[in-house]
């Protein structure tokens, strides 16, 4: 999440281990019915990818994870919904299971397979990179695509015996809409203070963001929708790690914000690359980068009071953010009593209602282009 010339090494590879994979001890994957009825479904099923910031349950969480919306811990870290299930509730979908608990849940609308600590780059660049996490290997967004290969050959499309245009394969992908949250934060953040550039980093991670989807659009998919990195630098930890003299007109770590807005315009390009080498296919981008810059722009209209500091946190420094005090661990303070006034969950992840204000950006405020009525309307002349 950050420009390894510009940090100082204030914090170590294990301690941001511990900050993006906290190990919990949950046991109760509940995914609560959907309430929302706001539209028809244009599709009977999503299929999600991405980090923590999309994972709806392969990672467990405890309280107060979940604490605003589900009242219990959720699986999500965040202390409610993420922008995944404001999609769902606009679509008039369940809220997706996760792919690692598929078997007590029903994926006849969709499966996610986005999970904390996700990476764009496989773990073995790491590894012959001599970056290591306190053991800690982290799933790629290539693993998450050997998990959906593995989905769709357990419902009948895969294997020796895999026909694309069949009809299994058809019903589960012809009338689903794919989700690939943003993926490359974690990249940036585990290469900090190692001899691979950032630059590196952009490169190989975009590259393997763009062999995913083109394996998905070969099996099938017609309906995508890319999420770009966030402003990484407003992030809690991002600030308690950069320089103070490192900082752009939001306060924010300016060296980290200009790196996610430089990933974010390669991605662009490769989406445009795609979108002529799959004329058929409706790839969605949705600009995360500028939809956080223009929440930051107007604060007080999202009804904000702290767009920097954590309501989960240490109760230390200016972020309430301590390595070693994170949300949910036993030397951490208890979370503020309104996180709807917060952007910032627990430092690295957002509040429910900052994920609430991006999906309403993405879906009705023209921050995916093409836009989100744009989709349905593709998706409605077809059916």
């Amino acid at each position: 999440m950050a420009s390894k010339t510009s940090f100082s090494s204030k914090i170590t590879l294990t301690t941001i281990a511990i900050l993006l994979i906290f190990p919990c001890s949950s046991s109760t994957p509940t995914v609560p019915p959907n309430t929302a009825n706001s539209r028809p479904p244009h599709f009977s099923k999503m299929y999600a990818f991405g980090d923590s910031y999309t994972d709806t349950g392969n990672t467990k969480s405890n309280l107060p994870y979940g604490m605003t919306f589900f009242h219990h811990p959720s699986n999500r870290l965040s202390d409610g919904r993420l922008v995944i299930d404001f999609v769902a509730e606009t679509l008039s979908l369940p809220y997706l299971p996760p792919y690692l608990d598929q078997k007590n849940h029903n994926t006849t609308h969709g499966v996610n397979f986005a999970v904390s600590g996700a990476t764009a780059i496989d773990h073995d660049f790491y590894v012959k990179n001599n970056i290591t996490l306190a053991g800690f290997t982290p799933q790629s967004i290539k693993n998450e695509l050997v998990w959906f290969s593995n989905f769709m050959e357990i419902n009948g499309c895969g294997g020796r015996n895999r026909k694309m245009l069949s009809d299994k394969c058809r019903a589960l992908t012809d009338d689903a809409l794919f989700w690939v949250g943003q993926i490359g934060a974690n990249d940036y953040l585990y290469a900090l203070g190692s001899s691979v550039s950032s630059a590196t980093v952009q490169d190989l991670s975009v590259k393997s963001v763009t062999g995913v989807l083109q394996a998905l659009l070969k099996m099938g998919a017609k309906y995508i929708v890319v999420q770009g990195l966030p402003m990484t630098g407003c992030l809690s930890l991002t600030l308690t790690i950069a320089p103070t003299n490192d900082r752009d007109e939001f306060g924010c770590v300016a060296s980290s914000n200009k790196q996610s807005y430089s990933h974010n315009l390669l991605l662009q390009s490769v989406l445009q690359d795609l979108r002529k080498q799959y004329p058929h296919a409706v790839i969605s981008y949705a600009d995360h980068w500028n939809a956080y810059r223009a929440i930051m722009k107007n604060q007080q209209g999202y009804g904000f009071k702290e767009s920097f500091k954590a309501c989960c946190g240490s109760n230390i420094g200016p972020y309430n953010f301590e390595a070693f005090a994170f949300c949910g661990s036993p030397r951490a303070s208890q979370p503020c009593p309104n996180p709807s006034q917060f952007m910032i969950w627990d430092g690295v992840h957002l509040t429910e209602s900052m994920y609430k204000a991006v999906a309403d950006l993405f879906l009705h405020r023209g921050y995916l282009n093409p836009s989100f009525d744009a989709l349905l309307r593709s998706k409605m002349s077809v059916d």
